[in-house]
């Protein structure tokens, strides 16, 4: 299974199970931040871009590289950054233990995800708005859906930014929370079309959207700057545990 940390809000003191997320190396190993359990997070009010980034280590080839901060948005608005174990600005990053131990796998193997065994999510860093798509569409891929492709053509259709055969999905940029519209539309996208319909945020959702998608049972994810979804909805949990319907099967023990 993926690591994961307990984060608590400060502001609704709600707690959250953040999934960590793991960077690619140039020489193929995941290189991974190493937080602090039990931490207090930090509530992000103005983004500065230089503060967005921290430098990493890889264990294995000993190489340094810049990737983007943790961070995860709650649902009361807040947008948090789980504490480090280490405060200094150049944090040694570490191999997972699932990649190096336990069954003699190269640096390189990819480590065990979130759902069912499958091997481990790979992200995108996140810099501009192409790519906040591209990684929506790699998540779904890795989710088990099949020919995700951006919407294109002389006639898109609205509200819609990623398609499959099974899926369709939604992919807010902006820096401003998505709302209940956009919910209701892309759900009944889905329900005309017989998909599955799924949502992907940039900075978050309003109160009225994460209620709406709940009546509606429509998953919502945020993205963080790392390219790792995040599940804010109960089906989204739901999905990421089942995955697509032509899921990968799991990696042998």
């Amino acid at each position: 299974m993926a690591e994961t940390v307990p984060v608590r809000c400060p502001q609704c003191r709600r707690e959250h199970l953040y999934i960590v997320p793991t960077y690619p190396c140039r020489c193929g190993a995941p290189v991974a931040p190493a937080l602090l359990r039990g931490g207090i997070p930090v509530r992000v009010r103005h983004r500065v871009w230089a503060d967005s980034w921290l430098t990493l280590r890889c264990s294995a080839c000993g190489r340094y590289d810049e990737w983007p901060r943790p961070e995860l948005g709650c649902p009361c608005g807040a947008l948090l950054r789980p504490p480090l174990a280490e405060s200094s600005g150049r944090l040694p990053g570490a191999v997972l233990p699932s990649a190096v131990a336990g069954g003699g796998e190269a640096p390189g193997a990819p480590s065990p995800g979130a759902a069912g065994g499958r091997p481990g999510f790979r992200p995108v860093a996140i810099r501009t708005a192409r790519d906040v798509v591209t990684a929506a569409a790699l998540f779904l891929g890795w989710l088990g859906f099949e020919r995700v492709r951006p919407v294109a053509g002389a006639h898109p259709v609205p509200g819609v930014d990623l398609r499959g055969p099974d899926v369709l999905a939604r992919v807010d940029p902006t820096t401003s929370p998505t709302g209940p519209d956009a919910v209701e539309t892309l759900w009944l996208h889905g329900l005309n079309e017989s998909a599955v319909a799924v949502c992907f945020s940039l900075a978050d959702y309003t109160r009225q959207a994460l209620g709406r998608a709940d009546t509606l049972g429509l998953p919502l994810f945020t993205l963080d700057l790392a390219g790792t979804p995040q599940p804010v909805s109960e089906a989204a949990h739901a999905l990421l545990g089942t995955g697509g319907p032509h899921r990968p099967p799991a990696e042998p023990a």
